[in-house]
Formats: C-alpha cells, structure tokens, sequence
C-alpha cells in the first residue's frame, strides 16, 4: 500500500497583483524520484518554500507525511533535507566542519552525528578534503558538500533544487548516482532540474507545472505518449532552398518544419514511414545532404510542446 509523503492540495499564493500559485494539485507517494519541472516564472520555487512552510500562502491545505505542516512543526522538517541551488556552506568552517554543523542542528548524540557525517563524507565522495574550506573547492566539489550537508541527518524526504548547475559531467554523474542511491535505500526525493536529460534519467514520476498551475503529469513514457508529436526528422544540409522547406510541410503526417544552421527539423504526428518519404522527396527534387536521421520525442519535446518556446525571466 503506498503512503502519501506530501499532499499539496488547492494551493494559492498570491504576490499582491501575481497569482504564483494558481488551485495548485501535487501528490508525492513515498518512494518516488519526483520531477517538478516548469519554466521561469512557473511556481517551482514558491511552491518548495511553501512545502517547508517557510512562505505564507493564501489558500489551500499542505500535508507532510500525513500531517498539515506548519512553521512550528519541527518534528516534520527533521525528516526533511533541503539541497536548494544556491549553494550554503559556511566559508569559515572546513569540509566536516560544515556538515558536522547541519548535521548537528538535527541530531543530537555526538557519537551518532560523527557516524552520520562521516557517512555523508564518503557518498559524496569528498574523504580526501574534510580539512578544505569551501573556498578551495572546485564547483562540482562544492556542490557535492552541499548535498552533503543537506542529506547527512538522514531525512526521509530530500528536497533538491537544480543541484548539477554548473559542475563537470564527472560531479554530475557521481550527483546523480547518489540521488539514485539515496532513494533505493528508502529516501523519497523531489527533484527540480532545467536539465531534462537528467529528469527522464532518474525520475519514476514528473509534474510540469506552468504559471501556478499543474499542466500535465505522469511518467516520462505517459508524457512523451501525451503530446502530439510522434517522431523527429532531422536532416543536415546545407543551402537548402526556402520553397523546399515550405513544401516539406505538406508531406503526410508533417506538422512543423524548421531549418536553421543547416539543420533540417521534421515534426511528424503518428505516420510509420517519415523518414523515407523525406528521403524520396530529396531523391525526386536532386538534393543532396549529409546526414539524415530518425529521434522519438525526449522530455524536451514534451516541455516545450507544453509550455511554449518563449523565455522566461521571473522565477517565482
């Protein structure tokens, strides 16, 4: 029987004039990787402070655990780790210091918070800089004491907010190893990334979310199932004439055709032979290109389908 780690029901939070929370809907069972995607500006943010119950909402019923969570309960934030994108260490403090001192604010018996923190230490991979102040450490290091810091009590819960910004694809991948470790031994964990590699790589269920309000949600398979497009077409040629472009709209099953920097892309909706009936065109009207190839939809496709393609500035 599954349990219901976080309910989020009817949220509503308003910034004077700006709805950020628009009636919105999550539910997170325990022992899920849970994917909060939205664009700047969508909610994510407001939403992680209003679970922790560190902003004020208008409206609407949050419960952790089973339980309406609320500033004063303690009890329920110690089952909780945070990792939020900015990264908060302590500049003055060493590597171990640091974490012994997060650590500490949840546990209390010395003997176990030194067990913990050298637990935290070795998962992240950091045991041959305990004496470094974060000063001294390369970005995908220090965003490795971050999450240390954040997970070294042992919560239940672990909150992580875009925590492979800006590290070497080695810090990442040794990040998003340890998220998947830190789940299979039992944590439940929400996961915000603008990386969607990342989110269809570790995540068992996502929720997109848009403008204060949930848009779509489901596994990366239902997601990518739920959008119109079926298949990508891509083609790399160079000096292609517009009128070929424009006419490659009208093959069977195309929806969308873009060219730029001699790269030719193809939405198709449902249809078993777009790729060939490009490759006939080219053949029938003497093309000539360099490389065509067939792609399912990603993650990608499904969030700019859903949430458009313009740029967001706000995050709220």
């Amino acid at each position: 029987m599954s349990q219901t780690v976080v309910e989020v029901k009817n949220l509503v939070k308003r910034y004077k004039e700006l709805i950020a929370l628009d009636n919105f809907n999550m539910k997170i069972e325990k022992g899920e990787v849970f994917g909060l995607l939205g664009p700047n500006g969508s909610g994510k943010t407001t939403t992680i402070n209003c679970i922790l119950s560190l902003l004020n909402y208008n409206n609407g019923e949050i419960k952790v655990f089973g339980e309406e969570m609320k500033n004063t309960r303690y009890d329920l934030k110690k089952k909780i780790g945070v990792v939020m994108q900015d990264v908060a260490v302590f500049d003055e403090l060493n590597v171990y210091d640091n974490i012994d001192y997060f650590c500490g604010l949840y546990i209390g018996d010395k003997e176990t918070r030194k067990k913990y923190v050298e637990e935290a230490i070795e998962f992240v991979g950091l045991e041959n800089f305990k004496k470094f102040r974060p000063k001294k450490l390369s970005g995908g290091l220090l965003r490795r004491l971050n999450i240390a810091c954040g997970i070294a009590h042992k919560p239940e819960l672990i909150i992580l907010d875009e925590p492979t910004v800006a590290v070497d694809p080695q810090s990442r991948n040794k990040i998003l190893e340890g998220i998947t470790e830190l789940n299979r031994k039992g944590a439940t964990i929400i996961y915000t990334s603008h990386y969607m590699e990342e989110v269809e790589q570790i995540c068992t269920h996502i929720l997109i979310m848009d403008k204060g309000k949930n848009v779509a949600e489901g596994t990366s398979d239902e997601l990518k199932r739920s959008i119109k497009n079926t298949e990508n077409v891509i083609v790399d040629v160079r000096n292609l004439d517009e009128k070929h472009v424009e006419a490659m709209k009208k093959l069977n099953h195309v929806y969308e055709v873009k060219y730029m920097s001699d790269r030719l892309v193809i939405k198709c909706a449902g249809g078993r032979h777009n790729i060939s009936h490009v490759i006939d065109y080219f053949a029938d009207n003497n093309l000539d290109y360099d490389r065509i190839y067939s792609e399912l939809p990603t993650l990608n496709d499904v969030f700019l389908e859903i949430t458009g393609t313009s740029l967001r500035d706000q995050e709220a």
